[in-house]
């Protein structure tokens, strides 16, 4: 089994594909949604140890009835670089395999037309990689996350760069941290645009605030890009603006693992034990 490590600001997010499509294991080359066995989430906190990380996250495999031994290939993107090296160093301990780590330098099986490669987060890569690989090109991709970001993708499958903004966490925080009167409101969209007491001016200002922002956003990728363009929202916030936001094709939580199982895919002849080259096996053989 591959394991999937998705290292991001607020959350660690872990997935297990199996080799094959199939019950019996077979069909190593299928759909990766059908061979996705589990995922996890676990915040993400740069003081906790390699192994009290390595501890949670092999209980909480074993409550899902995988073991270390089941864990033949790792591959890891990471957007926080105090918990990189020790997330690689958690799998070679715990799992005994070295994992691949998604950087530009390695086969993508897409172009990079960024000014610099290595400036682009490797969730912003891995994310393209899945959503070409699902739903074809032209394609925009919106993660809502501790940021809100956008990227695009051109008809010729070329990555060609994208937007970032403050999440939606992150405004509403700069608002309760900077001011004496506003407080904490829920995530959700008010019945009406124009609230009527602080409460809903507040949800109205916020959701359908950035529902409009990722609407606009979109609008102008696909003036760029083609207006064909597929549109794939992911991300943990994704669903606050959805409804208000009628530009989503489709809505895939599980992007960034599905692209890191298609990557290690492209950088190896298949998982452990079917010819996966040095540097990706079990430590020790």
């Amino acid at each position: 089994m591959l394991l999937t490590i998705d290292i991001g600001n607020t959350a660690v997010t872990i997935g297990v594909f199996r080799e094959g499509g199939a019950a019996d294991g077979s069909g190593n080359g299928a759909n990766p949604v059908e061979r996705l066995v589990t995922t996890l989430r676990v915040a993400t906190d740069s003081r906790r140890l390699a192994d009290e990380y390595g501890i949670l996250l092999k209980n909480l495999l074993e409550f899902r009835g995988i073991t270390t031994t089941d864990i033949t290939a790792a591959c890891i993107c990471s957007v926080v670089p105090p918990l990189t090296g020790m997330f690689e160093d958690l799998c070679r301990r715990f799992f005994g395999v070295t994992p691949l780590q998604v950087t530009s330098q390695i086969d993508l099986g897409m172009p990079i037309r960024y000014d610099n490669p290595r400036d682009v987060g490797a969730d912003r890569i891995v994310d393209a990689v899945a959503a070409v690989e699902l739903y074809g090109a032209p394609m925009i991709v919106v993660d809502l996350g501790t940021a809100t970001v956008f990227d695009a993708v051109s008809r010729d499958r070329e990555y060609l760069g994208g937007a970032i903004a403050p999440g939606i966490n992150l405004s509403a925080d700069a608002l309760y941290y900077n001011t004496s009167q506003l407080r904490r409101v829920e995530l959700v969209a008010p019945t009406e645009a124009v609230g009527r007491n602080t409460t809903m001016a507040l949800q109205s200002g916020i959701v359908l605030g950035y529902a409009g922002l990722v609407t606009a956003m979109v609008d102008r990728f696909k003036s760029e890009i083609g207006a064909d363009a597929k549109v794939v929202g992911t991300g943990g916030l994704v669903t606050v603006i959805s409804d208000h936001a009628p530009i989503f094709d489709d809505i895939n939580q599980e992007l960034t693992l599905v692209g890191l199982d298609i990557i290690f895919r492209k950088n190896s002849a298949g998982l452990p034990g079917s010819g996966a080259p040095e540097g990706m096996s079990r430590v020790g053989g």
